[in-house]
């Protein structure tokens, strides 16, 4: 009689184990689970945290409003820490250990290049909300950010026309970004007749501080009587000792002009703006622009991060965009399916917190406003051009003989990231 009591204590605490274990499933099956896969340490960390936080915030928001489907939303946030091949890894284990729907996440083309094959592989969803260089376009990726010709091209075109720039040194740190997107700059240059003898090009490490020498050469390569600018795809941290040692050789933004493409309000908040008053900075969104949706924006910002002192940037709009278009292709697939989200996505519009809608395009890439900026000495960027609407994102460059010829467009029939229109293939599936 013992042995049987034993028996039955033991089936019972099988049962009961087996039921806390399908009610745990049933639980995580109740719940949306969106990855966050931005660097909150390391070189990036400085620009990706805010990210990080920009996404909780809408999460919050969206669980408020009764989440999605009828299901919460639940973050799964891991640091890949600033370094690339870990993007790679952190992706796979979102995806195959976490069992996420949707990734929002990277900063750097190098930490997306990572992510892209892993992404492809397990058929995820990611959406990228920073300036690229183009170049690229995958069925699992929606570019919220800028392509170059919504912000590369429209700057060049500003310091070229309204500043009378002649000789021009481009600047980068040493990865995928900068060397695409100067490649692209180089040729625009040279179709508008700059010669190459006036174009400098210089490429820093990450996180690279030692700036005396290279700040000499382009002090020298200024001192020839045209008018020169910095065109600047440095990134990260490397930013500060570059403009403090622009203000240490004396030189302001009358003499030679710096405009930035990842140098934003988040940024410039916490370091000393002297040096760089009066440069400029190219993007789709400042806090600054004066409309009831971007005060409204700040305003729900602020109060989530408990801080009336927090800045807003354009990667947190582009991962704002990105979110309520998500949302809304959701719902209207009524699925959080990879492929019906991707298709449910095109066409999908939300307004842009600088005015106009922003509208996802065939070839995944949005339509949004193109802005130059000039630094203040209290950190914000005050407005001094922009487009008189929307531009559509270019995901191949025009400038560049191996792509010219090649449109993306993930719609049937042609449903392909690399069309070539002229011989009416698709390069790869």
């Amino acid at each position: 009689m013992v042995r049987k009591s034993l028996r039955k204590l033991a089936l019972a605490a099988v049962v009961t184990a087996s039921t806390l274990t399908l009610a745990g499933a049933a639980w995580a099956a109740d719940t949306i689970k969106v990855g966050v896969l931005h660097s909150l340490s390391g070189t990036m960390a400085i620009s990706e945290t805010t990210l990080k936080d920009t996404v909780l915030m809408m999460i919050e928001e969206q669980n408020k409003k009764g989440g999605l489907l009828g299901k919460q939303l639940e973050a799964v946030v891991v640091d890949p820490a600033s370094n690339w091949p870990l993007f790679a890894e952190k992706t796979r284990e979102l995806i195959e250990k976490e069992k996420v729907d949707v990734i929002f996440g990277c900063w750097t083309s190098v930490s997306r290049k990572s992510v892209l094959p892993v992404i492809e592989e397990l058929n995820g969803l990611l959406f990228y909300p920073v300036q690229y260089e183009g170049e690229e376009s995958s069925k699992n990726v929606f570019y919220t950010g800028a392509a170059p010709n919504q912000q590369a091209i429209p700057a060049v075109d500003y310091l070229m026309n309204d500043l009378e720039v002649k000789r021009w040194v481009l600047a980068g740190t040493d990865y995928v970004y900068p060397r695409t997107t100067n490649k692209i700059l180089e040729a625009y240059l040279i179709a508008k007749g700059v010669k190459k003898e006036d174009i400098m090009i210089n490429y820093t490490p990450f996180g690279h501080s030692d700036w005396q020498s290279i700040v000499s050469d382009i002090k020298k390569f200024g001192s020839q009587g045209k008018k020169t600018a910095v065109v600047s795809t440095i990134n990260g941290d490397a930013n500060v000792p570059f403009y403090k040692e622009l203000g240490n050789q004396n030189i302001s933004s009358e003499d030679i002009p710096v405009i930035a493409f990842s140098v934003g309000e988040e940024e410039l908040s916490g370091i000393d703006t002297k040096p760089l008053v009066g440069h400029l900075a190219a993007w789709n969104y400042f806090m600054s622009v004066e409309n009831p949706e971007n005060e409204a924006f700040i305003k729900k910002w602020q109060a989530f991060i408990k801080s009336d002192k927090r800045v807003t940037n354009d990667p947190m709009e582009a991962t704002y965009i990105g979110f309520e278009m998500w949302a809304k292709a959701v719902a209207k697939a009524k699925s959080v399916e990879t492929d019906a989200v991707e298709q449910a996505m095109i066409g999908v519009e939300v307004a842009n917190l600088t005015g106009g809608m922003a509208v996802m395009n065939k070839n995944h890439h949005l339509s949004k406003p193109v802005l130059i900026g000039e630094i203040q000495d209290d950190g914000q960027i005050e407005t001094v051009w922009s487009t008189e609407s929307t531009v559509a994102g270019d995901a191949w460059s025009d400038f560049l003989p191996s792509s010219k010829d090649l449109i993306s467009d993930w719609t049937a029939p042609i449903k392909c990231g690399n069309y070539n229109t002229k011989t009416k293939k698709c390069l790869a599936k």
